[in-house]
């Protein structure tokens, strides 16, 4: 069971579910308006606001003051208004882009997968590293310190916290790693709810395992709730390419290429800035000098379409 995001402290704060997102205005927890109105309308808003929506990687009363000031600056940029979205599931932001309500998304890798082929979602950009390369994380199985289980193989015969189906390194990495390690079926795997779940899961004893990926394990030891030093971490996956922002293929070739622009044009600090920032959430160090962002295609999420591949999966398994 997924644990409920705790939002009663924020005001104005609308949470819908999946079966909301196909006849709702939303398709997640509405953050209210990002930034002032337009008094002028812009190519890439001509009805003087956009949607933008974001995965519920971590608890939403995380995610939104992190992801206002990202809407509220490319709301600037713009011109106009970007009224945010923090969705309920991975399922609710692909559904609410299919459904027309969603003009933007950033999606997890994999949701991105899915959110291609059945929302036609297009990306355009995605948190350049301080090299200025696409940033990546990586996912991760850990262990208490001291523990028997000292291999992906060793698990066979334990239980696994795994994040949400659907995610990339909390689901389908960690998944893979197990029949890699051929102990796909001597594992109980429990879905925790989501990233912090699973870390929570581990912590407090619910678990033998867990899954805790790279951006996870820095905001955790951020804020204090998570020691490293007592734990082993027994799998690292391979660098996984940083979450794309997308565009719904139903905006127009020059409303798009305006909001790329404006996107582009961000600057480090607007990742960076305030006690909980994107940068330290997705786990990347922004360039000191250039571009936050890069331009993306799908081919840079190439190793995710093939891993939706060799796990046989479809849009039903999110």
């Amino acid at each position: 069971m997924k644990k409920p995001y705790q939002l009663a402290a924020m005001a104005g704060v609308v949470v819908l579910g999946v079966g909301l997102a196909a006849c709702s205005s939303s398709g997640g927890t509405n953050a209210g308006s990002a930034s002032p109105v337009a008094t002028t309308s812009h190519i890439a808003c001509p009805n003087g606001t956009l949607s933008f929506g974001v995965e519920p990687y971590d608890d939403a009363s995380v995610l939104i003051p992190a992801y206002q000031a990202l809407a509220a600056n490319l709301g600037q940029e713009l011109g106009c208004k970007v009224n945010l979205q923090i969705a309920t599931s991975y399922v609710a932001e692909i559904l609410a882009m299919k459904n027309g309500k969603l003009d933007l998304g950033e999606f997890g890798p994999a949701g991105f997968v899915f959110a291609s082929q059945q929302a036609g979602a297009l990306p355009l950009t995605s948190f350049a590293d301080k090299n200025g390369q696409l940033s990546t994380y990586t996912a991760g199985i850990w262990v208490k310190k001291g523990s028997p289980i000292t291999s992906v193989k060793k698990l066979a015969g334990h239980t696994l916290a795994l994040a949400e189906t659907g995610s990339t390194s909390g689901d389908w990495v960690p998944r893979y790693a197990l029949i890699q390690a051929g102990v796909q079926n001597k594992v109980k795997v429990e879905y925790a709810g989501g990233h912090p779940e699973s870390l929570e899961a581990l912590l407090h004893g619910k678990v033998d395992a867990a899954e805790i990926n790279s951006q996870t394990e820095a905001s955790a030891i951020a804020s204090h709730t998570f020691d490293p030093s007592k734990y082993t971490q027994i799998f690292k996956s391979q660098p996984i390419p940083n979450d794309p922002i997308c565009a719904s293929s139903a905006l127009s070739p020059a409303a798009r290429t305006a909001i790329t622009n404006a996107l582009l044009s961000l600057k480090s600090s607007d990742f960076t800035a305030g006690k909980t920032s994107i940068a330290t959430e997705l786990d990347f160090t922004p360039p000191a000098s250039g571009k936050a962002m890069i331009p993306v295609t799908k081919a840079m999420y190439a190793q995710l379409f093939s891993l939706a591949k060799a796990l046989n999966l479809s849009s039903s398994d999110l």
